[in-house]
């Protein structure tokens, strides 16, 4: 593997000079810049990115943590942060927990090891363990999506909240009372967010039961929640208890959610209205189909990425100080977009 000094001979100049041009970090003339740069490449010289971090403080790696980067929602977040980062000539290490603690917690203690300058994390649940440990360590942080109760810290998330109830009246507009919601975990702040917001309309309405179901942001318990939705409808034997209109608070839920209603021959919108937070990714649609409350993806995982990097500058011009920088929560729209998996329910025949 080359070294400096061997970029430094081959272009004959000084070792101390091959470093000002490479790092950009003193004056050359363009003749000697062209030399060393014909000189890196001919032998494929890559500076010792460990070394520079040393000198520096800074390993210019960023760490993006999510719950599941299977989910096209997380993905188009991570392409937010990764545009961002990128910009500010940061990479980005990608960790993927499948919402379990303990791999999110090993994730941190490496990361740590590995001294990345910033973390954002989507937290798996709702411990604070986590957060404790990394400021421990003086490494900024920003949360992205959910809160964690009892911890002040930077976050960038959606109104999910707001969104839910928007999507919630939209159901009640268009004639149904009898509205059941698939959520995710309790403990996990955007699916309880998104189950009060559902709980204010239903009650605003004057409907005394709401219909709560929950479990995993995820196909499969999307599809185990529609079952017992419709599971005790049926065992009431009563048509009219049955829900007219599903609320999915996740695309992974309502793609469960459409595969249960298929296997049990309720279609939608026809016999059953369904909306969720998400869209379905386009690929996976003929056409645009699910009445959806859409988040920011993208600017989510973008204003995050600025976010941090800003926490950063802060750090290395606050070093040798105690100043104490207020947290700062970012809270971004939700919009409603109406398609045609909803439709006034059918007046049953009793």
């Amino acid at each position: 593997m080359a070294t400096i000094r061997d970029v430094a001979k081959l272009a004959g100049v000084a070792p101390i000079t091959a470093s000002r041009v490479i790092n950009t970090s003193g004056y050359a003339s363009e003749e000697v810049r062209q030399r060393v740069r014909q000189a890196v490449e001919q032998l494929g010289y890559v500076p010792n990115s460990l070394a520079r971090s040393l000198r520096s403080h800074q390993t210019l790696m960023l760490a993006l943590i999510l719950t599941d980067v299977t989910n096209p929602f997380w993905t188009t977040v991570a392409r937010g942060v990764e545009d961002a980062a990128s910009q500010a000539g940061f990479n980005v290490i990608f960790c993927n927990t499948d919402e379990a603690q303990e791999k999110q917690d090993r994730y941190l203690e490496m990361l740590i090891q590995k001294r990345v300058d910033g973390i954002l994390l989507v937290p798996a649940r709702s411990h604070a363990q986590s957060i404790r440990f990394i400021r421990q360590q003086n490494v900024p942080l920003v949360l992205l999506d959910r809160r964690l109760l009892g911890i002040d810290a930077d976050i960038v998330r959606c109104d999910s909240e707001g969104g839910a109830y928007q999507l919630t009246r939209l159901l009640l507009g268009r004639g149904h009372r009898r509205i059941a919601i698939l959520s995710g975990p309790p403990g996990v702040s955007s699916a309880d967010d998104r189950v009060a917001g559902y709980c204010r309309a239903i009650l605003e309405a004057g409907i005394p039961q709401p219909l709560i179901y929950r479990g995993e942001f995820t196909i499969s318990s999307g599809y185990q929640m529609t079952c017992a939705a419709l599971g005790a409808a049926a065992g009431s034997g009563r048509a009219v208890n049955a829900p007219s209109a599903l609320f999915a608070s996740n695309n992974f839920i309502a793609i469960g959610a459409l595969k249960a209603l298929h296997d049990s021959g309720v279609a939608v919108p026809d016999a059953l209205s369904l909306a969720a937070f998400d869209d379905l990714p386009a690929a996976t649609m003929i056409e645009p189909f699910l009445t959806v409350a859409v988040q920011p993806a993208y600017e989510m995982g973008r204003q995050a990425t600025q976010l941090l990097l800003t926490r950063l500058n802060d750090a290395a011009s606050a070093a040798n100080t105690s100043v104490h920088r207020s947290f700062q929560e970012i809270i971004l729209p939700v919009a409603i977009i109406e398609r045609r998996s909803i439709r006034p329910p059918q007046i049953p025949v009793v």
